[in-house]
């Protein structure tokens, strides 16, 4: 079945441009579940550094709601159709729901670096079938996943020990 709607970007395959559909797909799906789970902390972390973490967290929204209106936007360049639907989300994604609610500061970052985790190396696994598929998707997630590794970055300050452990 095709991820697209018979047209493509001038050069492209149709199956090269479904399978890049796909990819960018999965990609647009975890990056609006991680849109709603920085929000979902944002409003929800407590304790010590809470105005720091609190406020480190909505640059980060306002940036991967960025990405993800570029990912759609690709997908319909492609001849392909963006689903941002909550039911979208939910029967798409492979992962369960972030489960933690008002919790301290370090609970909502050590769960977060986790997602940044699987967000990241997915990201890194589309780059490698992007790569064989389409340069431009390919160029748009590897910068997306420089702007991503830094937010995890971030996040990973907050629970690293001056010896450079991670907490769990």
């Amino acid at each position: 079945m095709s991820n697209t709607n018979g047209f493509t970007a001038p050069g492209m395959n149709e199956e090269s441009a479904t399978r890049t559909v796909k990819a960018l797909s999965q990609r647009l799906t975890a990056l609006l579940d991680l849109q709603l789970t920085l929000k979902h902390i944002h409003w929800n972390v407590v304790g010590p550094n809470f105005i720091g973490v609190h406020e480190m967290l909505d640059p980060q929204v306002d940036a991967v709601r960025e990405m993800t209106d570029t990912i759609a936007e690709r997908i319909a360049t492609l001849g392909g159709v963006p689903k941002g639907t909550p039911k979208a989300i939910v029967d798409s994604r492979s992962w369960d729901d972030y489960e933690i609610g008002r919790a301290l500061v370090n609970d909502h970052l050590v769960a977060l670096d986790k997602v940044y985790t699987g967000v990241n190396g997915d990201h890194r696994d589309a780059i490698e079938v992007l790569g064989e598929l389409d340069p431009v998707s390919e160029d748009m997630i590897t910068g997306q996943l420089a702007a991503l590794e830094q937010f995890q970055w971030f996040v990973r300050a907050h629970i690293e020990s001056a010896s450079g452990e991670l907490k769990n």
